[in-house]
C-alpha cells in the first residue's frame, strides 16, 4: 500500500512538473489564450483568518477582485458570514450560528482574534469596490433549514447582495443544495447562481445543472478531464473548479481550460504567475 502511494506520488509531482515545463515553453502567441478568473476562497483560506474582514482586506490589499464566502442566519434571523456548521475548528467552542443570536455571536473571536462578520459588513465593504466577483455560498443544511427558513434565507440574501452590487461586478449565490437554487430562480429570474458539486464534471452534473436552469458549475478539479471541460462549454456551461490547496492545483484547473478556479492561497498564486508564468493571465 505504502509503495503504491509512493508512486502515485511520484507520478503526480511528475505530472505538475511537466505542466509547469509546458507553461513554461508555450510560444508567446498560442500562450495568451491561457485565461482564467482566480478567486479566494473564504478571502484566503490558507494565507488569513478565513471569512473574516480582516481576510477580504488583506487579500484586496494583495491586488485579489475575486472572493469566496460562505453565508449562515443566526437564531434570531441575521445573515452572518461563517463556513462550519460548528465554532470548534475556527473558534474553538461548541455550537453553531444558527444556535446563536447575533449579539451572542458579536461577542466571540476566531482563535487567531478577528470578529466574525455579519453579511452586511462584507457587503459594505466591497459596495464602493467596483469590478469585484463574489461568490456568496449557502449553507442550508437539513434539517435545520426547513422550507419556511430557507426561504426567509433566500429573500434576505437576494435583497442584501444584489441591490448593493458594485458597478461591473458579478455576484453569484451557490449551493450544493438544490433547494435554495430552485427557489431563487423561480422568485428571483435575474440571479446568477453556480450550481456546487464535490466530484469531477462529468455529463451527469452537466445535466443536473441544466435542469435547474443554472448555466455555472463548480466541480472538483480531480476527476475532471479537459475534454469534458471542452464538452461543457460547448453546452454553454461556465466552468469553475475547486479546490485550489496549492500552486499545483491552479496549474491542473489552467491545463483543463477552467474559466474559473478557487484558490486557498490565491496571494501565492498569484506571485507565482507573475515571477513564473505571465503567459497565463488573471482575469
Amino acid at each position: 500500500m505504502k509503495s503504491t502511494y509512493l508512486k502515485h506520488s511520484l507520478i503526480c509531482n511528475n505530472i505538475f512538473l511537466l505542466m509547469i515545463l509546458l507553461f513554461a515553453l508555450i510560444p508567446e502567441g498560442f500562450s495568451q489564450s491561457a485565461e482564467v478568473k482566480l478567486f479566494a476562497h473564504r478571502a484566503g483560506a490558507h494565507e488569513f483568518d478565513e471569512n473574516t474582514m480582516q481576510a477580504f482586506q488583506a487579500s484586496y490589499d494583495k491586488g485579489l477582485r475575486g472572493f469566496e464566502t460562505d453565508v449562515r442566519l443566526s437564531k434570531d434571523g441575521h445573515l452572518v458570514i461563517f463556513h462550519d456548521d460548528s465554532f470548534e475548528r475556527i473558534v474553538g467552542i461548541k455550537g453553531g450560528i444558527e444556535d446563536l443570536t447575533l449579539e451572542e455571536i458579536k461577542k466571540l473571536k476566531t482563535k487567531k482574534g478577528n470578529p466574525i462578520p455579519t453579511l452586511d459588513e462584507v457587503v459594505a465593504f466591497f459596495k464602493d469596490k467596483p469590478g469585484v466577483y463574489i461568490e456568496f455560498e449557502m449553507k442550508t443544511n437539513k434539517p435545520v433549514y426547513d422550507e419556511e427558513k430557507l426561504h426567509k434565507y433566500c429573500d434576505e440574501l437576494y435583497k442584501r447582495t444584489y441591490s448593493n452590487k458594485p458597478v461591473g461586478s458579478d455576484y453569484l449565490l451557490t449551493s450544493f443544495d438544490k433547494r435554495p437554487l430552485q427557489y431563487l430562480k423561480k422568485t428571483y429570474p435575474d440571479v446568477d447562481m453556480l450550481f456546487i458539486k464535490g466530484e469531477g464534471l462529468s455529463q451527469k452534473v452537466v445535466d443536473e445543472a441544466k435542469e435547474l436552469g443554472i448555466k455555472r458549475i463548480g466541480a472538483s478539479v480531480h476527476g475532471t478531464t479537459r475534454n469534458m471541460v471542452i464538452e461543457a462549454k460547448k453546452q454553454g456551461i461556465m466552468v469553475s473548479l475547486w479546490p485550489g490547496r496549492s500552486i499545483d492545483d491552479f496549474l491542473l484547473g489552467v491545463y483543463l481550460g477552467s474559466d474559473y478556479l478557487c484558490s486557498d492561497v490565491p496571494v501565492a498564486v498569484t506571485e507565482w504567475v507573475q515571477k513564473n508564468a505571465p503567459q497565463i493571465k488573471l482575469k
